[in-house]
């Protein structure tokens, strides 16, 4: 073994981090962001806003302009306060668009609407295709926009570390929907009922959702205190904390103010639920939480009602798309998932459901894939996707209804941020478009005789107003498919309905409303217009979001399938033809479930005013003081709207802005036996507003002047093909020492000589780099670097005297002439794997990688690492394949070989890394430690390793987690790691042997535990008995680095 002279150990232990199978990224997996359009924005300039958008937005970006500037205008009157600066609004077409955005990095889950990011408090989100959401959203995120501003641009003092979530999304959403919100309303009566009001405490402890509890916190301190004291409370709490700033405007002790709170709404709900059907008897229960996890939603029934397609939780980490037998809820398939079909990016879930087709052995759903929405098609027969196709000009899709004649499906498009009913030949893929407005057009569903089609819309008499932007309820809407001729049917003169489903004999209409606060499932008939209620819930039937869709009715047999939230999980209920033919015929006989025949009176009294609006209580948020500036603010639609037209619009242009400087640090030592030593690091970061354009400089000190380093690195993500370079001088410094007698050679005196050697490393670089992603699990990726290594070496002796003096003698040691290297290296990355809270546990993720080394050494590196997680109930089966080999290296080519014992490298094998090492293992034979067989033996210029892991999450969530205990999520596992190193002069020999000086394969097993440190690190700590070592019977080790 030639390990480059003296300097060969420093040469091994830097391999990793300066050659040696050069990996082409420096992500070595992981999913990507792929960017499968190149937007042409442009730049609308608004009173307080510049609003980034691309053309086929226009329509819908002028007025979210106006709705953005209302809302400063509601804002700035709260807080009390205005912006210090423009802020910048970026609107993507639909979600599908969206999750394509450079402006933040990593991926955006369907569940998020919209985000605002604290470097340039930019706002980003898509729009929605209905303009009332729209508007929520942008007011929502606009809260935000304020609170950075707060904290960020004005010297209060005020931390947002010091705000616990639910204070900061809670308070955006009661500023941006106020008191009134059923969908909230069923949360808090959901905990009502089971007896787990949260207190504030409670809120701080993650169980809870921040968004549905932080809103009915904030109504009711803005209904009790005064909506300025919302306001108030972030910036008093931002300052000295929450307890502080509770205690400021209430008087109250947290404790006290929780106590307060959860009488009130039990003084406030607790009437209207008393003598409502709890939500174990809504119905008949087929698909629970028991079961299939906490979520399952968006149900749709084949038409024979023998089958129920669903979207679940089930797997834990993803929504998955199942079928289930509508009788047992026993599962029959799974359709759609990420982990088992990596060329889906994602299944739509949050406002989407399939739907079969009328033969009922074809399902269709929605599904993101390419950049775009694709219509898949499952075939029930062969159990296989047996097409999947994007539908021309229609980028977002959602609720597609599959005719009764089989040969198109219906279905709401998103085209320029606006939605509109479309119509698609299932055999060619070609649309039809049926309507062409900015009014909503959502969840369409078909007639039993293919004539005329039910879809939700705001449109009508009490509808949307595009010049006010006073947004109409959701009401039902049916089409003449023939003529286009549209009628509104509104059963209720408030509240939303949505979610319609024709009964088999066309003559009724199934629809969820929310007209009496309550989330129930009603009848329409068709030809009365008479209302009748078939569910009256403590909850509610509800999906994710307050329009989701929860409720299937089967084509042919009459069963009714919906999803009832309650116990704070999602559950799939069923009713027969023949309890639906029961419960309509209950309502039109005037029983006590008929909604549409209540006496006024009742109505009533179960109303109030709510600003200047009447609504039901039930949907309001206690306590029930009438409303505030808040309520004034959303009812007044044209307060602070802009009269004028807006300027003209100019074309975006990339410009380099600082986005954050690490904190520096820095350190000086000055005289002392080191001399003047140097220490610290500062990093400045760039790029552009939508931030395709990046450009980092970082500084680094660790020792004297000549240890000062830095790199700049450039990366381009404007297009699919992400492109960069790197220019990089990085000195490395290793120091060792040892101390013995010996006589000054100046003075002839005995003395206690203390010789420090310091060798340096310096690596000139620069790098070129690309990525392709293919779609999110998939990419290419290459980089080609021309490298300069310098080499430096100085030696200290220290003579210390018995009589305390010293005699420093410092000179430069022979150093090895520069080396020179062009290294280049392309990969192909998969990573469709599921990350638990320490390590992968579902899925996998491979590694291929070829590259080359030219210049002062030559050879070839080949590198295919393959990773696999079976998961099964709480346990995970890990297993890893992995190869490196340089070939056509030749002895002595520096960087070359591969050890067995980083910890920080994919080939490690636990129990025998470097540092592990005693002197006693080693047999006496030199200084180049070329008698030391166990050490030797995991050093060469090929490696192959293999592991196998069982783990299991001991701490965690109640869904991930053998104990409750989020805190300090710890994974157990027990672990078979294996590995051999090679040469191509010096071959492994394959046996089974402990004690041998043989090029023999190593072998550890031992119990490992990793622990993740509050979101920050991975650690892990580890026993291990290594067999190769005879000498050891087990070895402790510790790394920070996530399971592989």
């Amino acid at each position: 073994m030639n390990l480059y002279g003296r300097w060969g150990l420093v040469v091994l232990l830097l391999a990793g981090g300066l050659g040696g199978g050069q990996s082409a990224s420096a992500q070595y997996f992981g999913r990507n962001k792929v960017q499968y359009d190149q937007f042409q924005f442009e730049v609308l300039p608004t009173n307080h806003f510049d609003l980034y958008f691309y053309e086929e937005t226009t329509t819908a970006a002028r007025d979210a302009a106006r709705m953005a500037d209302r809302w400063y205008a509601r804002h700035s009157t709260i807080f009390s306060h205005e912006l210090t600066a423009r802020r910048p609004l970026i609107f993507y077409a639909n979600d599908a668009d969206f999750q394509q955005t450079t402006v933040v990095g990593g991926a955006i889950g369907e569940g998020v609407g919209g985000l605002t990011e604290g470097l340039k408090q930019r706002v980003v989100m898509p729009f929605t295709g209905l303009y009332g959401e729209t508007d929520h959203v942008l007011g929502h995120e606009l809260v935000h926009s304020f609170q950075y501003d707060l904290a960020l641009s004005t010297g209060r003092g005020i931390q947002l570390r010091r705000l616990p979530l639910w204070v900061i999304e809670g308070m955006a959403e009661y500023l941006s929907l106020g008191a009134y919100h059923p969908h909230t309303a069923m949360w808090i009566r959901d905990a009502l009922v089971r007896d787990d009001l949260p207190t504030i405490r409670d809120l701080g402890r993650g169980r809870y959702f921040p968004y549905r509890f932080g809103q009915a916190y904030m109504a009711y301190l803005g209904g009790t205190y005064g909506d300025g004291a919302v306001a108030t409370l972030y910036q008093v709490a931002g300052q000295a904390g929450l307890e502080a700033g509770l205690e400021t405007i209430t008087g109250l002790s947290p404790d006290s103010l929780s106590a307060d709170w959860i009488q009130t709404v039990r003084a406030s709900y607790g009437p209207l639920v008393d003598g409502r059907t709890p939500a174990a008897d809504a119905g008949t229960p087929v698909l629970t939480p028991a079961s299939n996890g906490d979520i399952n939603v968006a149900p749709a029934l084949s038409p024979d009602g023998q089958y129920v397609a669903f979207l679940s939780s089930r797997s834990v980490f993803s929504i998955d798309l199942y079928v289930a037998d509508a009788e047992t809820g026993a599962i029959v398939e799974r359709l759609g998932s990420v982990n088992r079909d990596p060329h889906f990016d994602a299944i739509r879930f949050l406002e989407s459901a399939g739907t079969w087709a009328p033969d009922g052995r074809r399902f269709a759903f929605v599904a993101f894939a390419k950049g775009d929405n694709e219509l898949a098609i499952w075939n029930v027969q062969t159990g296989r996707i047996e097409r999947r196709f994007a539908v021309q000009g229609v980028t977002a899709m959602s609720q597609p209804a599959w005719s009764p004649d089989g040969e198109t499906i219906a279905l709401s498009g998103l085209r320029g941020g606006i939605s509109d009913l479309y119509v698609v030949d299932v055999a060619t893929g070609t649309a039809r478009q049926l309507t062409d407005d900015r009014y909503g057009d959502l969840q369409p569903t078909w007639s039993p005789d293919g004539d005329r089609l039910a879809f939700v819309t705001d449109r009508g008499p009490g509808g949307t107003d595009f010049a006010t932007l006073e947004y109409g309820a959701p009401r039902l809407a049916l089409m003449d498919v023939e003529s286009g001729a549209v009628e509104v049917r509104r059963p209720f003169p408030r509240g939303a309905q949505y979610n319609p489903q024709f009964a088999p004999d066309g003559a009724g209409l199934y629809f969820i409303s929310t007209h009496d606060g309550f989330k129930d499932v009603y009848h329409l008939d068709l030809a009365s217009g008479r209302a009748a209620r078939i569910t009256a819930l403590q909850t509610g039937v509800s999906g994710f979001t307050s329009l989701s869709p929860a409720l299937s009715v089967a084509a042919r047999s009459g069963r009714m399938a919906f999803s009832v939230f309650s116990d704070n999980a999602y559950s799939v209920m069923t009713l027969s033809p023949q309890e639906l033919a029961e419960r309509v015929r209950q309502g039109e006989t005037g029983a006590p479930a008929d909604s549409g025949s209540r006496p006024a009176a009742e109505a009533k009294r179960d109303t109030m005013r709510l600003g200047a609006e009447a609504v039901p209580q039930a949907g309001v948020l206690p306590p029930w003081t009438g409303g505030g500036r808040v309520e004034q603010a959303l009812q007044s639609a044209t307060a602070g709207l802009p009269e004028d037209e807006y300027g003209d619009v100019r074309a975006y242009r990339p410009r380099l802005q600082l986005d954050a400087i690490a904190p520096p640090t820095i350190g000086v030592a000055v005289g002392g036996g080191m001399g003047t030593r140097l220490g610290g690091s500062i990093g400045f970061y760039f790029s552009d507003m939508l931030g395709a354009h990046a450009l980092s400089i970082e500084a680094l000190a660790n020792g004297t002047f000549q240890d000062l380093g830095g790199q700049i690195t450039y990366v381009n993500r404007a297009q699919r093909l992400n492109y960069g370079a790197q220019l990089a001088h990085i000195p490395y410094l290793t120091l060792r020492g040892a101390s013995r007698r010996a006589v000054d050679p100046a003075t002839g005196q005995q003395t206690v000589l203390y010789r420090e050697i310091e060798e340096r490393i310096f690596a000139d670089q620069f790098s070129l780099l690309g990525r392709y992603p293919l779609q999110r699990t998939r990419r290419v990726e290459a980089q080609t670097s021309l490298v300069r290594y310098g080499f430096d070496a100085t030696v200290r002796d220290y003579y210390l005297y018995p009589s305390g003096g010293v005699r420093r003698d410092e000179r430069s040691l022979d150093a090895p002439d520069p080396l020179y290297l062009s290294q280049s290296a392309a990969a192909y990355v998969v990573d469709y794997s599921q990350f638990g809270f320490t390590s992968p546990v579902q899925g996998g993720r491979s590694r291929f990688e070829v590259g080359a080394t030219l210049g002062d050494a030559r050879y070839a590196t080949v590198l295919a690492d393959v990773r696999r997680y079976l998961r099964a109930g709480p346990l995970t089966v890990a297993g890893r394949l992995l190869h490196i080999g340089n070939y056509g290296a030749s002895e002595g080519d520096v960087f070359s070989e591969e050890y067995l014992g980083y910890s920080f490298e994919p080939s490690y094998v636990r129990g025998y890394s470097f540092y592990s090492f005693d002197p006693e293992e080693c047999v006496a034979g030199g200084e180049d430690l070329q008698a030391c067989a166990p050490l030797d033996r995991l050093i060469g210029t090929r490696v192959a390793v293999a592991g196998l892991e069982l783990r299991v999450p001991l701490l965690g969530t109640e869904r991930f987690g053998l104990l409750h205990v989020p805190f300090l999520p710890t994974e157990l596992s027990a672990f078979v790691d294996g590995g051999v190193a090679w040469t191509a002069d010096d071959p492994p020999v394959w046996e089974w042997a402990t004690d041998t000086a043989d090029r023999v394969p190593v072998v550890s097993t031992g119990i490992s535990a990793r622990m993740n440190l509050f979101g920050a690190a991975v650690i892990e700590v580890f026993y291990a008995r290594p067999f190769q070592r005879p000498d050891k019977s087990g070895v402790v080790g510790v790394g920070l680095v996530p399971g592989w």
